[in-house]
């Protein structure tokens, strides 16, 4: 059993920050990945960025590259999302979600590639 605890959300005007932290509990000796998945009212969850845990490959949505990092603190089995030059259509529930079950083929954009979800984070940037 794992638990995903997410942190960090609020409200912020365009072009400013946010970091959002997601712990992770229970297991989490074997974990793959962890990652970020966002979704807006109305519309379908998409990725956002992922972190490998071994080895620590980023993958980013191209909507968020070069505005977004992501990165992890293994000690602590925590994963961050820095959010630099947030856009209104950045608004949107930020979930965490982890992978231990994936290696050869993992499609880290697909919903189904991931484990374990949080309960998610609301971030609201205001114009």
């Amino acid at each position: 059993q794992v638990q995903l605890v997410e942190s960090g959300g609020g409200l912020v005007q365009a072009g400013g920050s946010l970091r959002l932290s997601c712990a992770a509990s229970g297991r989490a000796f074997s974990m793959y990945a962890m990652g970020w998945f966002r979704q807006a009212p109305g519309k379908e969850r998409e990725f956002v960025a992922a972190i490998r845990w071994s080895g620590g490959y980023k993958y980013y949505a191209d909507s968020v590259k070069g505005r977004f990092t992501i990165s992890r603190d293994n000690v602590k089995n925590t994963v961050y999302l820095q959010m630099n030059s947030l856009k209104p259509e950045d608004t949107a529930v930020y979930y965490c979600a982890a992978d231990f079950s994936s290696s050869r083929g993992w499609q880290f954009a697909r919903i189904d590639a991931w484990d374990y979800w949080g309960q998610g984070t609301q971030v609201t940037v205001s114009s």
